[in-house]
C-alpha cells in the first residue's frame, strides 16, 4: 500500500491504493483531499471486502503516520493480518505499487489538466477499473493483464 497525488485546480486530490502482489491487480483504492488514516483505512477496508484474505495475509506498507495509527492496525489484527513494515529509508521494498503509481501518472494524470477533484477521480476509477485490471499487460505477469493472469492461475 502506499499513497500518491494529483494536482487539480481546487487543489491535491490524494490517491492511496494497495496492489495484489502476486496479480499486480488494485484490489483497494481510495481518494480524498487530506492524506489521513481514515483514506488508507478506506482503501484497505475495500481491499478486504474485494478479497476475503485468509488470516496471515501479508499485508505490506511504508512507515507513513496513516499506516502505523492505532485504528488501522487494529483493522489489520482483527482480520489476522502479518503485518511488514518498510526499513527505515529503504525506497527499494514498495516498487510494485510505485511502478503502478508511474503508470498511471504517465497514462493518465500528466496528460491533462484537472478542474475538480471529482473529475480527476471518477478518471482514476475508469483508469482502474477499465484500463490497468482487466487490459493494461505487465510484463511481470508475461504479458497478461492482472485480471486475465488471475483467471489463467485460477
Amino acid at each position: 500500500m502506499d499513497i500518491s497525488y494529483v494536482w487539480t485546480r481546487e487543489g491535491w486530490l490524494y490517491l492511496a491504493v494497495i496492489l495484489d502482489l502476486y496479480s499486480r491487480r488494485v484490489i483497494g483504492w481510495a481518494v480524498s483531499n487530506r492524506m489521513k488514516r481514515d483514506l488508507a483505512i478506506r482503501a484497505l477496508n475495500m481491499a478486504i471486502a474485494f478479497r476475503a484474505p485468509p488470516k496471515g495475509c501479508v499485508h505490506h506498507t511504508d512507515r507513513g503516520s496513516q499506516y502505523c495509527s492505532h485504528d488501522y492496525q487494529k483493522i489489520l489484527r482483527q482480520h489476522g493480518f502479518s503485518v511488514s513494515m518498510s526499513g527505515k529509508g529503504n525506497c527499494y521494498d514498495n516498487a510494485a505499487v510505485e511502478t503502478f503509481f508511474k503508470s498511471i501518472k504517465a497514462e493518465l494524470i500528466w496528460r491533462r489538466s484537472w478542474e475538480t477533484r471529482r473529475q480527476a477521480e471518477m478518471a482514476i476509477f475508469e483508469y482502474i477499473n477499465g484500463f490497468y485490471n482487466p487490459r493494461r499487460r505487465r510484463s511481470a505477469l508475461g504479458w497478461k493483464s492482472p485480471v486475465a493472469f488471475e483467471r489463467k492461475v485460477a
